[in-house]
């Protein structure tokens, strides 16, 4: 396939041609995509993914988009599915805001008659912002637009030597990638400096001999290629400690849903002593029953780490529990019930010192 010309500029020119020739030849298969020279794919699931894969690879998002699609075919029918079932289908993925936006937005859309075709009209939908816009307009309709990633911000700062430390730097690679962005194929633009990314321009080993663009890039030419995107020191995360009780009676175990806002929000989960991103939580079991430590799972957020210590009731009474609202869950379709990565974990635990709470 011939690529286009047709660019911001003369340097576009210089990196979309041999970008997209070599797009052509290399492009991945995604089951969300259209390869080189098919028609656009639907919005809906260029949407999908794209939410999909927000800090989180494609290797993990791939069956969940399959089982996603398949059980709702159509914006419509994700847009007409109840809330809980989604959640549950989404465990797993983490970043639980992203699943009620998704639910959210499918509704706007359903109500509207489809997704807008432009970055304006797609930034007023909920969850979607500047990058996912961008995104969506140019692989589903072709717009330019300037869409830029982890991937693509690798790419750009080593095309152009970027020496400014992350966060700063953004605006300069903004600009830069405006520059290279090309006004046709710009959805196949946008997926190409993907793949380029996680395949050859990749955070360690780059494969710089067998990049298409090395003649064109600074940070080749200084044999620095790693040193890019710069980056600002780490700051140290917090470490939060907090408890989850495990009570099961009668083959079932005791879930409640988390409050809708806040971490986890809407998700089932073992009951817990207020653990927060903020503070650590109370450190007490509830009255009634003997408790008994049953193993500690340690788990990583966003901005801070959790060591959580699963306390199992030994006699499988601790009626207060169930004092506060929730449901028994049966543990023969524990797998259903959509528990975070996190309550995953501890159920794990627990079930391994024996479904009734006992070693």
């Amino acid at each position: 396939m011939q690529a286009s010309t047709d660019t911001a500029g003369e340097a576009g020119g210089a990196i979309a041609i041999p970008l997209l020739a070599w797009y052509d030849r290399h492009a991945r298969r995604l089951p969300w995509r259209a390869s080189p020279g098919e028609p656009a794919p639907d919005p809906y699931r260029v949407w999908l993914s794209e939410v999909m894969l927000q800090q989180t690879t494609t290797a993990a998002v791939a069956p969940y988009f399959a089982r996603f699609v398949d059980r709702w075919p159509t914006v419509g029918d994700l847009a007409a599915a109840d809330e809980a079932e989604v959640m549950a289908a989404w465990a797993g993925l983490g970043y639980y805001s992203r699943a009620r936006n998704l639910i959210a937005c499918a509704r706007a859309v359903a109500s509207s008659g489809g997704f807008p075709d432009t970055e304006e009209g797609l930034r007023r939908l909920p969850g979607i912002g500047e990058y996912t816009s961008a995104a969506i307009a140019a692989i589903a309709f072709g717009q330019r637009a300037v869409v830029i990633d982890a991937n693509v911000e690798r790419v750009v700062s080593r095309l152009f030597a970027i020496d400014e430390a992350l966060p700063a730097a953004r605006k300069a690679i903004r600009v830069a990638a405006d520059e290279i962005t090309p006004a046709d194929r710009s959805g196949d633009f946008a997926q190409a400096m993907m793949d380029l990314g996680a395949t050859i321009c990749t955070p360690r080993g780059p494969r710089c001999l067998l990049c298409p663009l090395r003649q064109k890039c600074l940070a080749f030419a200084l044999d620095r290629a790693e040193d890019f995107p710069v980056r600002a020191p780490k700051r140290t995360v917090p470490q939060r400690r907090g408890l989850a009780f495990w009570l099961v009676r009668e083959g079932a175990v005791w879930l409640v849903r988390r409050p809708a806002k806040g971490m986890l929000g809407g998700m089932r989960a073992l009951p817990d002593d207020g653990w927060s991103a903020g503070a650590d939580g109370s450190g007490t079991a509830p009255q009634g029953g003997n408790w008994k430590p049953g193993g500690i799972v340690r788990h990583g957020f966003t901005h801070f780490g959790l060591e959580l210590q699963l306390m199992l009731c030994e006699d499988g009474v601790c009626a207060s529990l169930d004092d506060e609202g929730g449901e028994w869950w049966p543990l023969d379709r524990l797998d259903e019930a959509g528990l975070p990565t996190l309550f995953a974990k501890a159920a794990r635990l627990a079930l391994e010192a024996g479904t009734d709470g006992r070693e």
